[in-house]
């Protein structure tokens, strides 16, 4: 058996949805190293790809404060959300405002949903003259295009008057730097587009999908005569029911890997140098882990110092993709027995991430 002692051992797990955040998932795979190398040097890191979890895994990487405000939540009523501020940049999670979490099943219908209170979140962040915006693009309740949240950004910034300021007026946007974080990369419109490949989990049926739609094509195209160019193609803009495209498109942003993002502000490749593992992982892992997603992006970073890494989820398919993609262990976290309804109690989840965490060690 290989001895760990005094080696170093990352830990970045991505939240298990619905069941344990990011920081819990590192904790209890922390617990089960330590129970079998006490002296091991473990450093964990908050993850997240720009969905749920990201404004804490950020304010992990980065400090700075939360900011607390009254924003509309997808049905337009009032709830508190947070944003992040260090210096002269806003770290902004859209699912704070415009989340599908904030809805219950029966409300979901993205026809109606509306992204109006992110657009006060950046509006407030604007005002506070932050100069560099960040914003995870995961998680949405809403398939608008964006246009509630520039509404939102307007309303702010014409102060209740009856004359609205234009876009083109809104002086507050100038000299701020936009990045949107996401590794969806499907266009606003058409088959792979928003509507078509989102909206069912939104609550959208067929004809609504349709409607959909049409509906981002016409504000593509009015969007496209206005300004002389069109974005609507671009990787990202789909994100988040097109809110992506609202970026893109009106306020020139940046779309970057999220995961890619959070490992540069909390200098993952330099921490790397001296690592002997890696122990990351996800809810349910395969083939698609392969596409873009935090696993794939932590082993890629990993790579490039040989350092190893170990992949652990909730649930395992296409285990020798994932060894051949790189993975040194790739390893279940449940027993085959065991009720996904009892696994995904978050008691249980511990228990079994600190089990799993503790046997890649003694496998070794």
């Amino acid at each position: 058996m290989y001895n760990f002692a005094f080696m170093k051992i990352m830990i970045a797990i991505d939240s298990l949805k619905g069941c344990l955040s990011s920081v819990l998932a590192n904790q209890s795979a922390a617990e089960g190293v330590l129970s079998v190398s006490a002296d091991a040097d473990i450093v964990q890191i908050p993850v997240s790809d720009g969905g749920e979890g990201w404004l804490s895994a950020y304010h992990a990487a980065i400090g700075g404060e939360l900011v607390t405000l009254s924003v509309r939540d997808p049905l337009m009523r009032w709830i508190q959300a947070q944003y992040l501020v260090k210096d002269t940049i806003a770290v902004i999670e859209i699912a704070q405002a415009s989340g599908l979490t904030l809805l219950t099943p029966e409300e979901r219908n993205p026809l109606t949903a509306t992204s109006y209170g992110t657009g006060q979140m950046v509006a407030d962040a604007l005002r506070r003259g932050c100069k560099e915006i960040i914003v995870g693009l995961g998680g949405s309740a809403t398939s608008d295009c964006g246009k509630g949240m520039l509404r939102a950004i307007i309303d702010v910034f014409s102060h209740g008057a009856p004359a609205r300021l234009t876009w083109d007026e809104l002086s507050a946007l100038q000299d701020v730097h936009f990045t949107i974080a996401t590794d969806v990369t499907n266009p606003l419109c058409g088959p792979q587009g928003a509507a078509h490949v989102f909206a069912p989990q939104k609550g959208a049926t067929p004809e609504m999908v349709a409607e959909l739609d049409a509906m981002a094509h016409r504000f593509a195209d009015f969007s496209a005569k206005h300004f002389g160019f069109d974005r609507q193609q671009e990787a990202g803009a789909g994100a988040a029911g097109g809110l992506g495209y609202a970026f893109l498109q009106y306020m020139h942003a940046d779309c970057r890997s999220g995961i890619e993002l959070l490992l540069e502000a909390v200098g993952f490749d330099t921490q790397l140098r001296d690592a002997d593992l890696v122990i990351t992982g996800e809810g349910s892992a395969d083939r698609q882990t392969l596409m873009g997603k935090l696993p794939f992006g932590i082993l890629q970073s990993a790579s490039r110092h040989q350092v190893p890494v170990a992949l652990i989820a909730g649930r395992i398919a296409d285990r020798q993709q994932l060894l051949e993609a790189g993975f040194a262990q790739v390893v279940c976290i449940n027993p085959p027995d065991l009720p996904l309804e009892e696994a995904m109690k978050p008691d249980v989840a511990r228990l079994n991430i600190s089990h799993t965490a503790a046997q890649l060690i003694t496998n070794i």
